[in-house]
């Protein structure tokens, strides 16, 4: 009797051992496929209803990683350049990820450099609807994102 209980003891430790470990596994590692950030990163974007690109770049940044949160604002430019964002650097639509604002078609790797780097600025934008952005037509080329904040304005990525 004694031997039984020993040996149910020890099956159920390992198993409890086992799902301790697939539950702690699981949580370490949960990134949507092909993904670098974890998926319980948050974004808002304030964005024109009829603005195609705007959800093409939503659905861009939540297969990166991301849960997108959309809202119609036919307003957003008003609402850009009251946290900052230079008028002459509108982008198509506002951002707010992890404390920072971003403006426009930012690549996701940019959007993950500044959300780990954590740069004293209000944000970045990506000016225009450039053809070569995420949510636009996908051509090769460089993109020049700018920082925005207390200190002005200044390159922040030429990639």
């Amino acid at each position: 009797m004694n031997r039984k209980h020993l040996t149910l003891s020890a099956i159920a430790l390992a198993a409890a051992s086992a799902i301790g470990v697939a539950t702690l596994s699981t949580a370490q590692t949960d990134t949507a496929p092909g993904a670098s950030v974890p998926v319980d990163r948050q974004m808002t974007i304030w964005r024109d209803p009829s603005c195609g690109c705007c959800d093409a770049y939503a659905d861009y940044m939540e297969e990166n990683g991301y849960h997108v949160t959309r809202i119609d604002d036919r307003d957003f430019d008003k609402r850009s350049i009251k946290v900052g964002v230079p008028e002459q650097g509108l982008g198509c639509h506002l951002a707010e990820v992890d404390g920072y604002y971003v403006s426009g078609l930012v690549p996701a790797e940019i959007v993950n450099r500044l959300t780990t780097e954590r740069p004293d600025i209000t944000g970045i934008t990506l000016p225009g609807m450039p053809t070569n952005a995420p949510g636009m037509s996908g051509k090769s080329g460089t993109l020049k994102t700018y920082a925005f904040g207390e200190d002005g304005i200044a390159v922040y990525s030429n990639e």
